[in-house]
């Protein structure tokens, strides 16, 4: 068999919604010979990579683990850890993935009762307070803090600080914001969270960061039933990630897990205040840019992402046929809308290693030559 597929693939700037650039030191650690999963020097590595989790999600206590999968099964084993079923569950959506989490909580047999907005706007705090004052008690009051599908940031800190002396599990989706803006668990009393490595980490997809507070590890060690999904039981995962002697549960990723622990040395080296300001400096670049090229964005300048940038596509643009020329022509990739914004914006990411002034000046370029002509 031949590997020519592999040599004649191009080296594409990737700036989508996922996966972002990997750095070459990530790379190399992917090519890492192979230890086994019961290795005790990949034990070491496995503990080390727990010990920056913590740091990133800012986690004073709980528990920080990577599972095998992506942000997608991160969301899943949150979930299906804590719900048993008729567990109330309320979600505030306003995309894509707030769509996500109630379709995994309904398929767990979640009572789920849904707060929603308009995509393109954020979630308004002020309606949680007052459902939570109208409604009976729920287990989980779920969000997702960055919403990829749209660019919006949403208020978790204001979500928190509602939250705070409510009974209720707060669960925060942080697959694209978790790197590349602040996110406090301690803080903000956050109880799940999880996200995933191909965002602002800017290691390959492939894992998923989680955090459990002691609050939801003590409400997972009560369950009634057993947790119905068998890979993703972190009861079961405990085992193998934590205690003098490991207990195996399945082959975990050798070499994701090397380049994890690489792309978290990367961030953690250049320190989180320094890697926020930096995806909020690429993203006034790239919002001046596009002002000044007539391309603008979807949502209002308080509540944007500085790492997903949605921009609307002007009258008269094919969207499609503008991004197929961005990756034949240029070798760059931006993202389609999805659900109702799908012909209606382009998403721009500016994730992690993506998010540096040359690449913003090229697809700047680029955006203006295709608009243009």
């Amino acid at each position: 068999m031949s590997t020519e597929l592999l040599h004649d693939l191009d080296e594409v700037l990737l700036m989508g919604p996922g996966p972002s650039m990997v750095p070459e030191s990530v790379l190399k650690a992917l090519a890492t010979p192979t230890l086994g999963h019961l290795d005790p020097q990949f034990i070491e590595l496995m503990d080390e990579i727990q010990s920056m989790l913590r740091d990133l999600f800012r986690a004073e206590s709980g528990l920080c683990l990577p599972l095998s999968g992506t942000g997608s099964a991160g969301m899943e084993a949150t979930f299906v850890n804590l719900i048993e079923p008729g567990d109330r569950v309320l979600i505030l959506k306003n995309g894509v993935f707030g769509n996500r989490m109630e379709d995994v909580a309904g398929r767990l047999q979640a009572e789920v009762e849904t707060l929603d907005y308009e995509w393109g706007t954020p979630v308004v705090p002020q309606d949680l307070r007052e459902k939570l004052a109208s409604s009976a008690p729920y287990k989980i009051v779920a969000m997702v803090h960055a919403e990829t599908s749209t660019g919006v940031a949403n208020p978790a800190e204001e979500v928190a600080e509602i939250l705070r002396d409510n009974p209720a599990l707060y669960l925060l989706d942080c697959v694209t914001s978790l790197g590349g803006m602040n996110v406090d668990v301690t803080e903000w009393g956050v109880d799940a969270a999880y996200s995933g490595t191909q965002k602002c980490l800017s290691c390959p997809p492939g894992l998923a960061p989680v955090f459990f507070s002691d609050k939801a590890v003590d409400a997972l060690r009560s369950r009634q039933s057993k947790v119905p999904n068998w890979y993703l039981d972190v009861t079961m995962l405990l085992s193998y990630w934590s205690g003098e002697k490991r207990v195996y549960h399945h082959t975990a990723p050798i070499n994701m897990l090397y380049g994890l622990y690489a792309a978290l040395d990367l961030v953690l080296t250049e320190g989180l205040d320094a890697s926020f300001a930096r995806h909020r400096a690429a993203h006034r670049q790239l919002v001046n840019g596009l002002d000044a090229i007539d391309l603008q964005m979807l949502v209002e300048e308080k509540s944007r992402l500085p790492m997903l940038n949605a921009v609307v596509v002007p009258e008269g643009i094919d969207e499609a046929a503008l991004r197929k020329r961005l990756r034949q022509e240029f070798l760059i990739e931006i993202g389609a809308g999805l659900g109702p914004l799908a012909g209606k914006i382009w998403r721009i990411g500016l994730m992690g290693h993506t998010a540096n002034p040359e690449n913003v000046d090229r697809v700047l370029e680029a955006l203006e030559k295709s608009v243009s002509e």
